[in-house]
């Protein structure tokens, strides 16, 4: 599955300048030798979860004989060679999706093969994972995977250091006291890890927990939500543990990986989505995972890292790419998808999900994501995104984020209504 990065969209007007005039690896709508239709359809996985998506392709194609299914895989290219394909009218038919802000004009809505299709269970999905592929009340995305951000724990540590294991319910505050009694700077070794440089989208569950905000529910506003009490001191939280020593920064220039510290045994928490576990067990690390911690008595908000799979507008058999979306967001299709979390309740019940601890904590949180992201909100959200990144790194690295939140809405607020 692939994060979200929101600052990779700022590239894809200049690869639409770039590159529309490229013609994209196949024609949708052609045939092959033998008569079979071609459907297209573009990904950015790469090694196993890739031979996933071609197998699925591949059992699409045995119930639907008269079908060639073009896998394209694009990559670290994904969003340049997506935004070409717009441009030059030649688009997959079918592609993975996450940044929907940019796409939706190129995207197909799929509410209307939804309303008429009377096999599809909606019930069925995760209903907070659609919050994140609707703009303007419009579906243009099914849910294929996602995450939600939960703390790991290193269970060694926490047994040499006669801790308790976390439990859901515990506080920012509990979060605190642990990370500065596992620390021991003698030995290299800290109670939490704070990315140098985050991407502000990670940072939004923490926010909404504290009550606090980057941009109104409607999209219109950032002053008094960007610079408010709640978000500040939400976002100065890590910088202050860093400073006060129980916080290891990673993930700069010749800084390690929060990843590889944990690995080694020297970091007792850190906070991710799902991605590292299989990383974890490879290393034969002892750990666990808890939902995220609660600012006091304030009910604690879920974040979701989510892919979709979409209908390019442009597709010239729109029919034959509802139904493999339809296919590839059905039971089987999921079972197969064994890097993502299963985002249909009736696979997470067959398959016991929620008794496996590891996986459980996940689930929590995405019962709890019930806020739309920042960059839904506001097409002008990546302007706005970069000032708002130049502070939160100030922050982590020791500086007082009040006055850095305040210059950011003094020098954004222009940007919320920019045509």
């Amino acid at each position: 599955m692939r994060k979200k990065k929101i600052w990779f969209s700022l590239l894809v007007s200049i690869a639409v300048l770039i590159m529309s005039a490229c013609s994209s690896n196949g024609t949708s709508g052609t045939e092959t030798k033998d008569g079979k239709t071609v459907l297209r359809f573009a990904t950015w996985d790469t090694g196993e979860s890739l031979k996933i998506q071609q197998d699925i392709a591949k059992e699409f194609e045995k119930e639907n004989k008269d079908v060639k299914v073009q896998v394209e895989a694009y990559a670290d290219g994904f969003d340049q060679k997506i935004a070409a394909s717009f441009g030059a009218k030649n688009p997959p038919d079918v592609m993975y999706m996450w940044d929907f802000t940019t796409y939706s004009q190129s995207l197909e809505p799929l509410d209307s093969y939804i309303e008429k299709d009377t096999d599809i269970n909606m019930d069925d999905f995760y209903e907070g994972l659609f919050n994140y592929s609707k703009v303007d009340d419009k579906l243009y995305g099914m849910p294929a995977g996602f995450s939600t951000m939960v703390v790991y724990y290193n269970k060694k540590l926490f047994d040499q250091y006669k801790i308790p294991y976390p439990q859901a319910g515990w506080t920012w505050d509990e979060f605190k006291g642990i990370a500065k009694n596992l620390t021991d700077k003698s030995k290299k070794q800290y109670g939490f890890s704070v990315t140098s440089e985050p991407d502000t989208y990670d940072l939004q569950g923490l926010v909404w927990s504290n009550g606090g905000s980057f941009i109104s529910d409607d999209g219109k506003e950032i002053k008094g939500f960007i610079n408010s009490t709640e978000t500040v001191e939400s976002i100065q939280l890590y910088g202050d543990m860093v400073k006060e020593g129980s916080a290891i920064l990673t993930g700069g220039k010749n800084q390690q990986s929060a990843s590889d510290i944990f690995k080694s045994g020297k970091l007792g928490m850190l906070v991710s989505g799902v991605w590292p576990i299989q990383g974890f067990k490879d290393a034969k690390v002892d750990f666990g995972t808890v939902m995220m911690p609660a600012f006091g008595s304030k009910p604690v908000k879920g974040l979701i890292s989510s892919s979709s799979i979409s209908i390019a507008k442009d597709s010239k058999q729109k029919e034959l790419a509802w139904k493999f979306v339809k296919y590839f967001s059905s039971e089987k299709a999921i079972n197969m998808r064994t890097a993502d979390l299963p985002v249909r309740k009736s696979v997470v019940e067959k398959n016991k999900v929620m008794e496996n601890s590891l996986y459980e904590p996940f689930y929590t949180m995405l019962e709890n994501a019930t806020n739309s992201p920042a960059f839904l909100l506001n097409k002008n959200w990546n302007e706005i995104n970069r000032n708002l990144s130049a502070a939160i790194n100030a922050v982590m690295v020791g500086q007082d984020g009040k006055p850095l939140f305040d210059k950011v809405v003094n020098e954004s607020e222009k940007y919320l209504t920019k045509d």
